[in-house]
């Protein structure tokens, strides 16, 4: 198995939740965006995001609204529309029952491995 390639299909099934996640919580600009995912620890670029971006707006997940800059031009803030917010409930309600799988297999694992002992020594 290529570990790394397993990976990074985990964290790009998990990329459009978190930034749902972070969308929840307000008005993000893009690059905030990356930043934001960098910060918890997961690595996106440019080049991945906007498209996913673009994607999640086309599913009338994302809304986006034009914020004045102080460095040049407004900027396109995007946000959750309600059918977005909609969506991140029932993807909560997913990763719960995800985390909880994969926490009673890991476990159960660890019961399996421990070492039994005899009790005739």
């Amino acid at each position: 198995m290529n570990v790394d390639n397993a990976k990074s299909q985990m964290r790009k099934g998990m990329l459009e939740y978190c930034i749902m996640l972070l969308l929840a919580e307000k008005a993000y600009y893009t690059s905030d965006i990356i930043k934001r995912l960098k910060e918890a620890n997961l690595l996106v670029v440019e080049g991945t995001l906007y498209p996913l971006l673009t994607r999640l707006k086309n599913d009338g997940l994302l809304g986006y609204e034009w914020q004045e800059s102080t460095q040049g031009p407004p900027r396109k803030y995007y946000v959750l529309t309600d059918e977005g917010k909609q969506t991140l409930e029932q993807l909560d309600a997913a990763w719960g029952e995800l985390e909880s799988t994969v926490h009673n297999l890991k476990e159960r694992r660890l019961l399996i491995d421990q070492p039994t002992y005899s009790s005739n020594t």
